[in-house]
C-alpha cells in the first residue's frame, strides 16, 4: 500500500512554480555551460597557436646541422644556457633518418618521445609533416610536446619541440574556474528564479484567494487583476465576465423558481375554490333532493370557471411555444371599434369612447401586420380588465393612431412605465392602441408585478373584483409574438393606461408609411 502511494505521488505533476523555476535555472545553467565550453575551446586554440608560431618562427642555424653531422653531438658551447630559446629542444637526423644528437635549452624536463630513425615512412606513421606542428607525448610522465620538422642541408632534418605544460596548466585552471562559476551560476539562478517566478505568479495567487472566497458563498467578489496588456489580466477579465454570467444565471434561476412556486400556489388556489364549491354542492344535491336544481346550477357555474381557467392556462402554454401567427393586414381601428361596441353593450352604464391617439387628430385607418383574432383578444382582455377593476360608472377611453416610438409616445422605457417585453428602438414608426380608465390606479408594487401570471392586485382574490390573473399575461404574450410591446403607464397620476405598441404595416392597402405626408407630421409629445 505504501509503495503504491509513493508511486502515485511520483506521478503527480509538478506545480507551475516548480516547473518555471526549474526551467529558468536549467536555461541559465546551459547558457553559462555553453559559454564556458566556447571559451575553453577558444583559449586552447589560441594557446596552441602561440606555441605553433614560436615553433615555426625558429629555425636551427646551418652550422648546428654541420656540427651535429661531424661530431654526432653538440659541442659544449652549443649546450650552454642562452644558445637556444627557453624550453626548446632540438633533435637532429642525418640524411638516412638516423638520430644524431639533441640540443636542450634550460631545464631538464623529459623530452618528446621521438623515434631513433625518422625516415619518410616513420614520419607518416607518426603524423609528422615538414613545417606542420604535431603534438607528441613526453619520454616519461604525462607531459606532452609540440614538435615541428625543419629541413636542413644535405637532406638532414631537425625536430624542434616545445613543451605544452604551460598550456595544460592554464587549461586546467580554466576548467576549475569554469566549474566554480557554473555551480555559483546554477545556485544564483535557482534563488533568483524562485523570487522572480513567485513575483510573476502573484496575480494568479490573488486570483486563487479570491476564487476561494467566491466558492464559500461571496458571489459578488471579482478577480482584481484585469489589465488587458497582461496574460493574467486578460484571464481575469474573461473569468470576471464568466462569473457575471453565472451570477446572472443563478439569479434568473432563483427568480424562475420563485415564479414557479408562486405560479403553482396561485394555480392551486384558483383551482381549489371551484373544486371545493363543486364538491360541496354535489354533496348538498345528494342530501337534499329539493335543492338539487340550485346545486346543479352552482356546480355548472364553478365547472365553467374551472374550464375557463384551464383554457387560459392551455392558451398560455401554447403561446409560450412561439406559435406561428397569421401575417395579414389588420386595421386596429376596426378591431377597436368592434371591441368597444361589444363592451358597451355588456356595460351600458359606462361611458366607453373611441378616439384618435392625438387630441387634435382624427380617426383614420391604422394598419399593422398580424393575426386579427389574436389582436382582438388582446383588446378584449384590456377592456375586460378595465371594466372589472373600476367602478361601474367609471369612463373608459380607447385611442388609436400612428406615431414614433419615444418616451412621450410609448414603446420605449420610462420611469412610470412597466412592461414584460424589451423596449423597441427609439424613433421607429409604430401603431398604438391605448385603453385608458379613470379608476383608482395601481401602486408601484402592483404595477411592477401586474403582468405576472396569476398576479392579482386584490389580495383577497375575490371573484367579485377579478379573474384568474392570466388575462394581462396572455395579452402581453400575444403582443410580443407580433413583434410589439404591451406596457402599463401610470404617469398621468390617475387611473391606468395600457398601451399596445405594434410595428406599422410597411406595405398595405393604401395605408402608407408612418411618415407619409398625407397623414401629416407625427409629434413626439402629446
Amino acid at each position: 500500500m505504501h509503495t503504491a502511494n509513493r508511486v502515485r505521488d511520483r506521478r503527480r505533476p509538478a506545480s507551475l512554480h516548480r516547473r518555471l523555476t526549474g526551467g529558468v535555472t536549467l536555461l541559465a545553467t546551459v547558457a553559462v555551460l555553453a559559454v564556458e565550453i566556447i571559451t575553453f575551446v577558444s583559449l586552447r586554440y589560441w594557446l596552441l597557436e602561440r606555441v605553433d608560431r614560436s615553433l615555426t618562427s625558429f629555425c636551427p642555424p646551418e652550422h648546428a646541422f654541420r656540427d651535429a653531422a661531424a661530431g654526432h653531438g653538440f659541442p659544449p658551447h652549443v649546450k650552454s644556457p642562452g644558445v637556444l630559446p627557453a624550453d626548446f629542444r632540438i633533435h637532429f637526423y642525418d640524411n638516412d633518418g638516423r638520430l644524431l644528437a639533441d640540443a636542450i635549452a634550460e631545464g631538464s624536463a623529459p623530452g618528446p618521445s621521438l623515434p631513433p630513425t625518422m625516415d619518410t615512412v616513420e614520419a607518416e606513421r607518426l603524423g609528422m609533416r615538414t613545417e606542420t606542428p604535431t603534438s607528441m607525448p613526453a619520454d616519461s610522465g604525462d607531459g606532452s610536446w609540440r614538435t615541428v620538422i625543419r629541413p636542413g642541408p644535405d637532406g638532414m632534418r631537425a625536430a624542434v619541440s616545445l613543451p605544452l605544460d604551460s598550456v595544460r596548466d592554464t587549461l586546467v585552471l580554466m576548467l576549475l574556474v569554469d566549474a566554480a562559476l557554473l555551480i555559483l551560476t546554477a545556485a544564483g539562478a535557482l534563488v533568483g528564479a524562485r523570487w522572480v517566478v513567485r513575483l510573476g505568479l502573484l496575480p494568479l495567487t490573488r486570483m486563487e484567494v479570491t476564487a476561494q472566497h467566491i466558492t464559500v458563498g461571496n458571489l459578488d467578489l471579482r478577480l482584481p487583476d484585469t489589465d488587458d496588456h497582461t496574460e493574467t489580466g486578460r484571464l481575469g477579465g474573461v473569468l470576471n465576465t464568466m462569473l457575471d454570467q453565472l451570477q446572472s444565471a443563478l439569479r434568473e434561476r432563483e427568480a424562475s423558481e420563485a415564479r414557479l412556486r408562486r405560479f403553482l400556489d396561485d394555480m392551486g388556489h384558483e383551482l381549489r375554490t371551484p373544486l371545493t364549491a363543486v364538491q360541496g354542492f354535489a354533496e348538498l344535491a345528494l342530501r337534499h333532493e329539493q335543492q338539487s336544481v340550485e346545486a346543479n346550477r352552482l356546480i355548472t357555474q364553478n365547472a365553467a370557471r374551472m374550464s375557463l381557467l384551464v383554457d387560459d392556462m392551455q392558451l398560455l402554454a401554447k403561446l409560450d411555444q412561439q406559435p406561428a401567427y397569421r401575417a395579414d393586414p389588420v386595421d386596429l381601428l376596426s378591431l377597436a371599434a368592434d371591441a368597444v361596441s361589444a363592451t358597451a353593450m355588456r356595460s351600458p352604464a359606462r361611458g366607453i369612447r373611441l378616439g384618435p391617439l392625438l387630441p387634435e387628430g382624427e380617426l383614420d385607418v391604422v394598419e399593422t401586420t398580424g393575426d386579427p383574432h389574436r389582436l382582438r383578444q388582446v383588446i378584449d382582455n384590456l377592456l375586460s380588465n378595465a371594466c372589472r377593476h373600476t367602478p361601474p360608472t367609471t369612463s373608459i377611453e380607447v385611442r388609436v393612431g400612428r406615431t414614433w416610438a419615444a418616451v412621450a409616445t410609448g414603446g420605449v422605457s420610462a420611469p412610470s412605465r412597466t412592461s414584460p417585453t424589451a423596449p423597441l428602438p427609439s424613433g421607429v414608426p409604430v401603431c398604438v392602441l391605448e385603453v385608458i380608465d379613470e379608476g383608482a390606479g395601481l401602486s408601484t408594487e402592483d404595477a411592477r408585478q401586474i403582468f405576472d401570471r396569476f398576479y392579482r392586485a386584490d389580495r383577497s382574490r375575490s371573484r367579485d373584483r377579478g379573474g384568474s390573473g392570466l388575462g394581462l399575461s396572455i395579452a402581453a404574450t400575444i403582443t410580443q409574438g407580433h413583434g410589439g410591446r404591451l406596457e402599463l403607464d401610470t404617469g398621468r397620476g390617475r387611473g391606468c393606461t395600457f398601451r399596445v405598441v405594434l410595428p406599422v404595416l410597411r406595405t398595405g392597402r393604401g395605408s402608407g408609411s408612418a411618415a407619409d405626408p398625407r397623414h401629416g407630421s407625427l409629434p413626439t409629445d402629446r
